[in-house]
């Protein structure tokens, strides 16, 4: 786990909607939102906690990167 600086913390709560972090060595956006919305988000769409993918058959739905 990253713990975050000051500097990320006082971003983080001046954001009202989710939090688009930008990894400068690949330019892979990332959204981070809270745990709690993300198990949320895993029970509705995977059918379970941590289950968010699980079904093989739609793994051709995911973008691959060359």
């Amino acid at each position: 786990m990253i713990e975050l600086t000051e500097e990320q913390q006082q971003a983080l709560e001046a954001q009202k909607a989710p939090l688009r972090v930008l990894n400068p060595r690949t330019q892979e956006v990332y959204v981070l939102v809270r745990q709690d919305v993300y198990q949320l988000t895993c029970s509705i769409v995977g059918g379970g906690k941590g289950r968010a993918w699980d079904d093989e058959a739609d793994n051709d739905l995911i973008r691959k990167r060359p």
